[in-house]
């Protein structure tokens, strides 16, 4: 494989719209694949809230990582609607958009959105929240898939809920415990259970880094 064609959409004309249609119709894999043909990794990041994905795709980023989190697929669909970022709009559209276009809905959103990022060797999708997403990104991205899950303890990740200050966050602990019930009944348990590797986020932060480091360093070697 020698890369993507360098030609665009707006040159498939006569004769050549055959050529146009024959690309289009391409796994969106090789359409990512970045010039000189190296193949695209797709590295994933699941656990329960507040776990500590955050961090790791923080990580991602710092190692030159391109990074795409579910989570803006979400909020820009909220915002899109007027409403406000918070943890009861931003739950209440995540779930409506399930219910009415299948749970793989997001993951679907998550595509269109790495269609318009620049191509990569890899990319980091923080937020997978069920196995009919996986299925999704292995069937329309690239079977060289990796699903990483953060582990943590109820108590540890209840505790750090209430430290952190995003737009989306839960301020007491019954939401926060809603939040959980919400996520599980999408399937996150099925999913954090399929994981090709899981990693400890209960103690010291930089032995967590230390350990995100070290896999992802692993993966990009394979």
């Amino acid at each position: 494989m020698q890369g993507y064609p360098s030609w665009s959409k707006g040159q498939g004309l006569g004769p050549c719209d055959v050529g146009l249609r024959a690309f289009e119709s391409l796994p969106l894999h090789f359409m990512l694949i970045p010039q000189g043909g190296v193949y695209l990794k797709i590295i994933a990041f699941t656990g329960m809230p507040f776990s500590g994905k955050s961090e790791a795709v923080k990580i991602a980023r710092e190692m030159g990582m391109q990074v795409v989190r579910m989570g803006d697929v979400v909020w820009e669909e909220v915002k899109k609607r007027g409403l406000k970022v918070n943890y009861e709009n931003v739950g209440y559209v995540a779930n409506e958009m399930r219910e009415k276009h299948g749970k793989d809905v997001w993951a679907k959103k998550t595509i269109e959105k790495l269609k318009r990022q620049k191509p990569s060797e890899f990319f980091v999708i923080d937020g997978l929240r069920c196995v009919e997403e996986m299925n999704v990104f292995k069937k329309m991205l690239t079977p060289n898939f990796f699903l990483i899950s953060i582990e943590a303890s109820e108590e540890v990740r209840h505790k750090r809920a209430l430290n952190r200050n995003r737009l989306d966050d839960i301020g007491d602990f019954k939401k926060i415990k809603e939040r959980d019930k919400r996520e599980l009944e999408w399937g996150l348990d099925k999913l954090i259970s399929s994981s090709d590797i899981k990693i400890s986020n209960e103690n010291d932060i930089s032995v967590f880094r230390k350990q995100v480091e070290e896999v992802l360093k692993k993966i990009k070697k394979q």
